[in-house]
């Protein structure tokens, strides 16, 4: 079809760049979920016990994933370019959104505030104006036309803050000729505030695009609401059934009447208008898990079911709550979901779970490579720039002259944990001989990741026994957001403590979660100070791999709380072992999202 005019019109904003960067980086799988180990012969057994629907790929397993979209779209794009079925996206689109969200503790509801992480990639995209918001979609929006499959939809969620522009980059991205649909939704039910100088907005907006003339679509029909019954289906014939006059002129014309029976009707089609109650979402719903932007699974309901089919991918990569996931678990679609927010991964696994038959999923980060070409790009190729860029945001000075000891910060030397690899025992036993060896007291380490069952309780017995005191902070991720570096937000945080004990009754084994203790920022400390009845209000989630095989943690069992059940277990469900020595690992996650874990020495007779 020849080029019209109105097909070459362009959004352009400052700085605008055309050139998109596709970082193609290995996934890191850091969990396995519902997922039973693979049996002797090596091959993978699915815990679902839900049927698989046909056309489901062998071995497939559902993916959350952690960490930036950018780098997590081009890095989906050699295994999936041209093959998700649908995509729904509900990004950030107004200029004074609040990304906070509600954590309880204990009978307790506080409101926590997004992370500095969050906070930057999120809100202060706008600080440049709408230039960078429009950028920050245009350069995801580029890469996931790649990703969308011939017969696949893209749903896009705003409102009248970014309408306009993101329909102008959706038009240059997927073609005017493939605009579908600007779809609004009520929202609200009633008034929700009382503008003074416009009328009440009640609704947001749906921008649809297909891929394609051949993009799955399914027109839904409603059941005929009573009123609709009452005022079109008003007559009774000598059988009783209900029927109305068609409307046809050709019938009008040749006065015949044209009968259509409400028991014969398929009911009413969905339009562009979608104001049922049933897609409106209030505070008392029980869907409800504390994001204050979070979207009613019957509206993603209606999306999937109208632009997919059983068995097809679905993905979103602002996943928020997980609502889109959820709604196409239990439709029986694939899907991937991404968000930056780990607080925003937890709280959808945690949903996840909750759905009877889940079938599989692993959450995935790219972790070390991302990490890897962070630093290439921005902390120098040379590792003594790399160290001395940490040290710097951590406050510390560099020591040249030690193998181990890369800097030292008010009398306690710091050791730097690499960015491709987690920090192990043997490193930080390495790391305290050194101490012992130049008589140095205290030690700091600093790292990305910790080997399996390396925390607290681990440090506190190797500093027992070097006579080093000995702390443990995590290397945040905002260290690779500039913005972050350059506002002075990179906080270095202790690992969290969690105690886990096993209990061993002939050749079955328990664990019990017998103490935590959380790691706080200034900001959380002051807000729950004396408002935690117990411990183990801290802790929102916990889960156990029974068998741990050193390399991918297998959840086996979970205990998590729920608005209808607030109520944690602390011991496990037992598990049966053949005789031997097994290492149990218990992953705890705290009510804001940070997880530690606990490596447990179990041997059954």
């Amino acid at each position: 079809m020849p080029q019209r005019d109105y097909d070459r019109v362009e959004l352009v904003w400052p700085g605008k760049r055309s050139d998109v960067e596709r970082v193609r980086l290995p996934f890191q799988t850091i969990e396995r979920v519902n997922d039973a180990r693979r049996s002797r012969e090596g091959q993978p057994e699915l815990a679902s016990p839900e049927p698989l629907p046909d056309g489901w790929p062998n071995e497939w397993r559902n993916r959350l994933i952690w960490g930036d979209n950018k780098y997590i779209l081009s890095s989906l794009l050699d295994e999936f370019a041209g093959k998700v079925d649908l995509i729904y996206i509900d990004p950030p689109f107004a200029t004074g959104a609040d990304f906070s969200y509600e954590v309880e503790i204990g009978d307790v509801t506080l409101e926590k505030l997004p992370g500095s992480i969050e906070e930057l990639a999120y809100r202060d995209t706008w600080r440049d104006g709408m230039g960078s918001y429009c950028q920050m979609m245009y350069d995801r929006l580029i890469i996931a036309n790649d990703l969308l499959a011939p017969t696949g939809s893209i749903y896009l969620h705003c409102d009248d803050t970014a309408d306009a522009h993101l329909r102008m980059i959706m038009d240059t991205i997927f073609g005017t000729i493939n605009f579908r649909n600007e779809i609004s939704w009520k929202k609200y039910v009633g008034r929700k505030n009382n503008a003074r100088n416009k009328f009440n907005t009640q609704h947001d907006l749906l921008i649809l695009y297909a891929k394609s003339d051949n993009a799955t679509f399914h027109g839904i029909m409603l059941p005929h609401s009573e009123k609709e019954i009452e005022n079109e289906y008003k007559y009774v014939d000598e059988e009783g059934r209900k029927y109305r006059k068609s409307r046809g002129r050709e019938y009008q014309l040749k006065g015949i009447e044209k009968r259509i029976y409400l028991d014969e009707s398929p009911g009413r089609a969905v339009s562009s208008l979608w104001i049922e109650d049933g897609l409106q979402l209030n505070t008392s719903s029980s869907e409800r898990v504390g994001y204050p932007t979070q979207k009613p699974e019957a509206l993603l309901e209606r999306i999937i079911s109208a632009s997919s089919n059983p068995g097809d991918l679905v993905m979103d990569f602002f996943a928020g709550s997980g609502t889109t996931l959820a709604a196409a678990e239990k439709l029986g679609r694939r899907w991937i979901g991404a968000d930056l927010g780990r607080y925003a991964i937890h709280t959808a696994r945690k949903r996840l779970l909750d759905i009877p038959g889940c079938r599989p999923f692993e959450v995935q980060n790219l972790g070390r490579y991302e990490r890897q070409h962070w630093q290439g790009a921005n902390a120098g190729e040379r590792i003594g720039e790399y160290y001395g860029f940490i040290l710097e945001l951590y406050g510390a000075r560099p020591v040249p002259g030690f193998a181990h000891l890369h800097g030292e910060r008010a009398g306690r030397m710091v050791h730097v944990g690499a960015t491709d690899a987690p920090v192990t025992n043997a490193e930080l036993r390495a790391a305290m001989e050194e101490c012992v060896d130049n008589g140095l007291a205290a030690l700091d380490v600093l790292g990305w990741e910790w080997e399996m069952g390396l925390n607290p309780a681990g440090r506190d017995e190797l500093a027992a026994h070097y006579g080093i005191d000995t702390h443990l902070y995590n290397i945040p991720r905002e260290v690779m957001d500039t913005r972050a570096v350059d506002a002075g937000d990179v906080h270095f945080f202790e690992l969290s403590v969690a105690e886990v004990g096993a209990r061993v009754d002939g050749r079955e084994a328990t664990l019990e979660l017998t103490g935590f203790i959380p790691a706080l920022d200034d900001y959380m400390r002051e807000k729950t100070e004396g408002k935690i009845a117990r411990w183990s209000d801290w802790i929102d989630y916990w889960s156990v791999d029974y068998e741990y095989d050193g390399e991918t943690f297998v959840n086996q069992w979970q205990a998590y709380r729920t608005r209808r059940e607030p109520r944690l277990a602390l011991r496990s469900d037992p598990h049966r072992y053949a005789p031997g020595a097994y290492t149990a690992v218990a992953k705890v996650i705290d009510i804001f999202g940070n997880d530690t874990t606990c490596e447990i020495a179990v041997t059954v007779e």
